[in-house]
């Protein structure tokens, strides 16, 4: 008769995987990020841009570009928390205004799947991830490839879009994810799981990409 086995501990809760999906808001060029964490470990899934310059001055055509931009990524990767960076305060008001409508949307699609948000001000993000609430954009992009494996960004300066989106998301890692919540504690992924019927176009797998190469 073999002898009987123990039951496997469930593990940490920091172990488990997290995916966080940061988001630099923008009304001509948003850049977007998304990390797995395990524990410590942090793997970079993807980071790129939204390009809407050639969609004209139609302010709405580019807010639902943003709209079924974050759908795609969602239901692609399956964040569990949204990190976005708020919006500065500037000059104009205007461009503060279509900011703020940008931002809304891509918030707007992560709570249509029931994915929470946090907002990490400018000088947040940059504090978490250099040190300094003032660093430049180029600063910013050169720790982050100290920190993960990217591909130079002089390589393509659209990247410092895309790299800041990263920047957002490592920093609501460091907060551990403790300002999550806000919105409700559940998954896009568990939500499909719970409720499979609802969205059969939906991937349950979620696919490592690498950096798209830059355009000429």
């Amino acid at each position: 008769m073999p002898a009987p086995t123990r039951p496997r501990p469930a593990p940490a809760p920091d172990l488990l995987p997290k995916i966080i999906l940061g988001v630099d808001p923008g009304t001509q060029i948003m850049g977007y990020a998304v990390i797995e964490v395990r524990g410590q470990r942090v793997d970079v899934l993807c980071y790129d841009v939204i390009n809407m310059k050639a969609l004209g001055s139609n302010h709405a055509v580019k807010l639902k570009r943003i709209f079924d931009r974050m759908l795609e990524l969602i239901d692609e990767y399956l964040p569990d928390e949204l990190a976005i960076e708020a919006p500065f305060f500037g000059v104009n008001v205007q461009s503060m205004l279509k900011l703020g409508r940008a931002q809304g949307v891509a918030i707007a699609a992560a709570l249509s799947r029931q994915i929470p948000y946090v907002e990490y001000a400018p000088t947040k993000v940059k504090q978490s991830v250099t040190g300094s609430g003032s660093a430049t954009k180029e600063q910013v992009a050169h720790m982050l490839r100290q920190t993960l494996t990217l591909p130079p960004v002089a390589e393509a300066s659209k990247f410092l879009d895309a790299t800041d989106a990263l920047a957002v998301a490592m920093c609501h890692h460091y907060q551990k994810g403790n300002n999550a919540g806000a919105a409700g504690n559940k998954s896009w992924g568990a939500f499909l799981a719970e409720n499979p019927d609802r969205l059969g176009a939906a991937t349950t797998k979620k696919k490592v990409v690498k950096p798209a190469a830059p355009r000429s």
